[in-house]
């Protein structure tokens, strides 16, 4: 059996999202920015794309702007609001997805900013009433912090972070990369100032992504070379990938709720599964058994101390089994995670991030717990 359980990291393509896309993969091919008939064609359907995103978010159509992905909106939203809105003090998180800390990171260290981070506890959980206590004390503040953790899964209560944040006048940015297309947003309720998004979470293509800027704010271009996205990205845009990722997102919001409800069963059926394992000292992380408080796609598993720990994820890889350690973004890197290190769990532990999307069953969730068991059975046996 092969399996997939690296959702959070990319889901795979939804067959209904490459039909809608090969159109203007084959036939309609005109470069947007002509005004010839073939560009008119491919600059109608950014636009009805755009149209649809901002109703599906609840935000007006002057609100979106694509990208290349989650990365670049959230250096988008950072680099821009630092320089045109006044920012002199960022408070974030040491949970954040590296597209937030470095870019934040780069804007400290060249004096830009004063950047405060918040405190967590060893279960992830923010520390609001720093913030509220922070923003008391600072004006002209920037506050990133996540929706959900791509680690760990917690779900953090972004409406209460938009309400203080709005009570002290600070600008709110979330990185929402996790929870658009799983979870609904009302935009224009949250009175958030940006949020990113990207296509490959919920289904969609890769290379394409969005940025919300709330029509309060005004914030220059990332990227120069070019008058397109009303001035605010230069460079012609990836057409078929917006259209790919419009499709996904519309089919996401009609099927969220079923889709929600056959991913939630996967993940609680998978932490059955390893609570009934034998696995001495296997431990969940932050918030992530709970499924008020966490994404219903993230379990992070902590396994006790083995030698088989370093290799796990290859191990688990050789029995055709795909899932990350802590994050795809840190699996390939020598650097342990960060949102790891920030709850404190203990070094010699392995963590396995799993992640589901709505093909998975619970007949992969038996193989993933059987050859777990397995591996640390016949290295016990092996060490006796």
């Amino acid at each position: 059996m092969r399996v997939y359980f690296d959702n959070a990291a990319s889901t795979p393509l939804d067959q209904s999202v490459m039909e809608a896309m090969l159109p203007y993969m084959q036939e309609h091919f005109g470069n947007p920015s002509s005004i010839h008939g073939h560009g008119r064609t491919t600059r109608s359907a950014i636009e009805v794309a755009r149209k649809k995103i901002a109703e599906l978010l609840g935000a007006a159509p002057s609100e979106i702007f694509f990208t290349s992905g989650g990365t670049e909106a959230d250096n988008m939203a950072i680099f821009g609001s630092i320089e045109a809105l006044n920012i002199q003090h960022a408070v974030s998180s040491p949970l954040e997805h590296h597209a937030v800390l470095h870019a934040l990171e780069h804007q400290a260290k060249t004096g830009k900013v004063q950047l405060t981070m918040l405190e967590v506890d060893s279960q992830g959980n923010l520390n609001l009433d720093q913030l509220k206590h922070i923003l008391q004390n600072q004006k002209n503040t920037l506050v990133s912090l996540m929706h959900a953790n791509n680690e760990i899964g917690n779900l953090y209560d972004i409406q209460a972070i938009a309400e203080i944040c709005r009570e002290y006048q600070a600008v709110f940015h979330s990185d929402t990369v996790q929870t658009v297309g799983h979870f609904p947003l009302n935009l224009h309720e949250l009175k958030v100032g940006f949020i990113a998004g990207t296509a490959h979470k919920f289904h969609g293509p890769k290379g394409i992504g969005l940025i919300y800027i709330n029509s309060d704010y005004n914030i220059p271009s990332l990227i120069h070379g070019g008058s397109q996205e009303r001035n605010m990205r230069g460079g012609t845009e990836n057409v078929y990938g917006i259209v790919g990722m419009t499709k996904a997102l519309e089919l996401a919001y009609q099927n969220m709720e079923a889709d929600r409800l056959h991913i939630l069963g996967i993940k609680e059926y998978m932490i059955q599964k390893l609570q009934n394992a034998n696995i001495e000292g296997l431990v969940f992380n932050g918030a992530c058994t709970d499924p008020d408080k966490s994404l219903y796609t993230v379990l992070s598993v902590s396994l006790p101390p083995s030698d088989i720990n370093e290799m796990l994820v290859f191990n688990l890889d050789i029995h055709q089994i795909s899932a990350s350690a802590g994050s795809a973004c840190t699996s390939g890197s020598h650097v342990g995670s960060h949102v790891l290190q920030a709850l404190g769990l203990p070094s010699d532990y392995a963590t396995i991030r799993f992640s589901f999307s709505k093909f998975n069953t619970k007949a992969e969730v038996d193989y993933v717990v059987d050859t777990l068991k397995k591996l640390y059975q016949n290295h016990k046996i092996a060490q006796a």
